[in-house]
């Protein structure tokens, strides 16, 4: 399972079954912040606990994230923001409370389960600056030189093209905006038959790539003043762990030197692009 088209594939099918899902259920069989549980699901176990910011809205919230991006991505009252991998609207919604009436916040999303969910939770919310569009985050349905700002949370390690993704990103940005993202990151290698199995693919953990060169790649873009605002590592509960290694494997995996965690990443886009090339995604760039 490496091509590009099949892992989104796979996402977009994994994705729509958890939109799909009552909160009931997805509070059941998670291990996020906010649950008392512990079960084998591996989508949920790195979610932080959102309830205390302003803007929470219960019925958005999957706990499918693995921090909290909108708290660290200094938004302003009449900023456009942009929400990639939006799902439920969770982050954009505490992101339109605090741009306001006069800002404007658009979610982007690939899977229409999701979109349709997001859209009935901003209609019931009687928010009409809050715009959820189907598309994918690496080829974004946007303008360039758009958003202030872009924040996105635990979805970057789901799109095959790191690159391309954060070249869109870049792209629809205006000169000076930022963005703020949480990730899964490693440090070391991960166990080669992980590498193999879809879910954990789709669960965001061998999705993601080294921490040196995903914060490599937002320089190439063109970022500067890149910024960890926060860093915390990710356990994997035995369960999980015993559904995809053996006791010995696992206890290999324990004792050797492979770090997965959580990233949120702040970077700017500079006021003027001295990179003295044309516009990312053309090719030339």
């Amino acid at each position: 399972m490496n091509n590009d088209s099949q892992l989104k594939e796979l996402v977009k099918e994994k994705y729509a079954a958890i939109a799909a899902q009552s909160q009931a259920q997805n509070a059941t069989s998670c291990c996020g912040a906010t649950s008392s549980c512990c079960g084998d699901d591996v989508y949920n176990i790195m979610a932080d606990d959102y309830t205390k910011l302003a803007g929470y809205n219960p019925d958005a919230d999957l706990g499918l994230g693995c921090g909290l991006p909108t708290e660290h991505a200094k938004i302003k009252p009449g900023d456009i923001v942009i929400d990639l991998g939006s799902g439920a609207g969770n982050d954009a919604f505490i992101a339109r409370r605090i741009t306001g009436e006069t800002g404007k916040v658009v979610g982007i999303d690939f899977t229409e389960a999701m979109i349709n969910k997001a859209r009935a939770n901003a209609e019931k919310l009687g928010l009409n600056n809050v715009e959820f569009r189907l598309g994918d985050i690496d080829d974004m349905p946007v303008t360039s030189n758009y958003a202030n700002v872009i924040v996105s949370n635990c979805v970057l390690n789901l799109v095959p093209n790191k690159y391309k993704v954060i070249s869109e990103i870049f792209r629809v940005l205006k000169p000076g905006g930022h963005f703020s993202i949480s990730d899964i990151v490693l440090e070391g290698e991960l166990p080669a038959k992980w590498k193999e199995v879809a879910e954990l693919y789709a669960g965001c953990v061998s999705g993601a790539i080294q921490k040196q060169v995903y914060l490599e790649i937002i320089e190439q873009a063109g970022f500067t003043n890149i910024t960890i605002q926060k860093d915390k590592p990710i356990i994997i509960p035995d369960n999980i762990l015993a559904n995809y290694l053996s006791p010995e494997e696992i206890q290999t995996y324990k004792n050797g030197k492979v770090k997965i965690t959580s990233i949120t990443v702040y970077a700017e886009k500079p006021a003027k692009d001295a990179r003295n090339c044309c516009e990312p995604g053309s090719g030339c760039c």
